[in-house]
């Protein structure tokens, strides 16, 4: 065996071998003339019947590996040319977004401008509904228990990005530590009763007294604690079925912190609601659903990252209309990063430095 028929064996094998794997034929081959030689040569060579992965060298392995890559990548655009062709639109996978949409990772956001809204309150009082119209979505008449939802809605007004996380810690209620965690990570809180339970309402009063208790473990000693709570008496479009009176909300709740009556069915009190979140977070008005639109994902990331390099542009040509996007892919942080929030508030009673409602 000389030394030419000892380099085409290899080459001979890892043909076999990668059209076992593949299927493909021989015609799809680049180099036809070099198989037509490697069959030849190896026609007169006596081999092996069943050559073994294990044979092959780690060069063959990365060649099968490279040019499966591009027969893949060739497949890819035949299919998209074939459907560009017939006219039918398809949505690739790969515009998708790969993880989480950061806004610093798009633009200087404010860490002030980043904040989380905790919604807590019993059973079937019409929170997963009242957060369903903070999105800009519609009422969902059937009822599914919610076990914890995490939603993140990001603004784009007056040359600013705002974000805007909500935690619906539904299940929460029979897990006092892990209810304690998302109250200390909280910015803000809204809390639901239906006016057709009086349970429910109580359980909203040991709520304030809770999120009071654990606020002030994280305030300066010579700073009283802030209650940044909204109280949302739901249901109110129910007034058959209403058991509880407004002077009793008053002598329940105190002044404490405010409330509205509201319907998640008919959508009545909730703009105030909404408002009322705002002005406790210190955000602008326009992020209450009724004053901005609704835009794509995708749309709401060109826009910032339009944007990172034309401020003084912008400045001068306006601000734009108010704007929001929901990202489809936000999860809820995890515990070890709200860990690190809560230690690094009781530490430096200062807001991080970045954002960490991520």
């Amino acid at each position: 065996m000389n030394t030419t028929d000892k380099f085409c064996l290899p080459i001979d094998g890892i043909l076999e071998v990668f059209n076992s794997f593949t299927g493909h034929h021989q015609s799809r081959f680049a180099y036809p003339a070099l198989h037509r030689t490697a069959l030849h040569r190896t026609a007169l060579i006596p081999r092996l019947r069943h050559p073994k992965i294990s044979n092959i060298t780690k060069t063959g392995m990365g060649i099968i590996k490279t040019v499966q890559g591009c027969w893949r990548r060739q497949d890819k655009r035949v299919v998209a040319r074939r459907s560009s062709s017939s006219g039918h639109r398809q949505v690739s996978t790969d515009r998708l977004p790969k993880k989480p949409v950061d806004l610093t990772e798009l633009v200087a956001t404010k860490p002030k401008n980043c904040h989380r809204v905790v919604v807590l309150g019993a059973t079937r009082v019409g929170k997963t509904n009242i957060v369903r119209r903070f999105l800009g979505e519609e009422y969902e008449e059937h009822y599914e228990p919610t076990i914890e939802d995490f939603y993140r809605k990001m603004f784009h007004i007056g040359g600013e990005t705002y974000q805007v996380d909500l935690l619906d810690a539904a299940s929460e209620r029979d897990f006092p530590a892990k209810r304690r965690l998302s109250i200390l990570t909280g910015d803000m809180f809204l809390l639901v009763f239906s006016l057709d339970d009086r349970d429910s309402l109580n359980e909203v009063r040991d709520l304030l007294n809770e999120i009071k208790a654990a606020k002030a473990k994280l305030q300066k000693p010579n700073h009283p604690a802030r209650m940044p709570a909204v109280v949302c008496a739901n249901k109110a479009d129910l007034d058959a079925q209403r058991v509880v009176s407004n002077s009793e909300v008053v002598d329940i709740i105190g002044e404490d912190a405010p409330f509205f009556e509201t319907s998640a069915k008919t959508g009545a009190g909730l703009e105030a609601v909404f408002m009322a979140l705002a002005a406790l977070g210190g955000l602008p008005d326009e992020t209450s659903p009724s004053r901005h639109q609704i835009i794509p994902i995708f749309t709401y990331q060109s826009l910032c990252i339009g944007k990172r390099g034309m401020r003084r542009r912008r400045r001068s040509r306006g601000l734009g209309v108010p704007c929001a996007a929901v990202d489809p892919l936000a999860r809820r942080p995890s515990f070890t990063s709200d860990l690190r929030l809560v230690l690094g508030s009781s530490t430096t009673h200062k807001k991080p430095k970045k954002c960490q409602i991520q």
